[in-house]
């Protein structure tokens, strides 16, 4: 989708791309709307490049069994680089013994030092 500087060009591509698609897997707009549980000129109109609802094209995408480009195409965003690096100093390297207290009140007296 190089140079697609406005929203009607992305549209159109979008749409393009979509009608390929479902030509490749043998269906008929008829057939897709069918799946996709809309009308034949709701995916005229995807395919034609004019504006749609968004549910929409995630129905569309999903009866052409291609939500996981859109996965691959908006990944979960994680954390940064940075701030792996700032937690990482952060965790435990090792396992210390459980103290033992010395008397009941938890302070040290003399005598206690066996």
């Amino acid at each position: 989708m190089n140079n697609l500087g406005n929203d009607q060009a992305v549209l159109t591509e979008v749409g393009h791309r979509l009608s390929r698609h479902r030509i490749k897997q043998g269906i008929t707009q008829a057939g897709l709307a069918k799946e996709a549980g809309m009308s034949k000129r709701t995916v005229e109109r995807i395919e034609a490049g004019e504006s749609t609802q968004s549910v929409n094209l995630i129905r569309v995408m999903r009866a052409l069994n291609l939500l996981d480009a859109l996965d691959a195409a908006l990944p979960k965003v994680g954390p940064r680089p940075m701030d792996l690096l700032r937690l990482h100093g952060k965790e435990r390297q090792r396992a210390s013994p459980k103290r033992k207290r010395s008397s009941t009140t938890g302070r040290w007296q003399w005598g206690d030092e066996e």
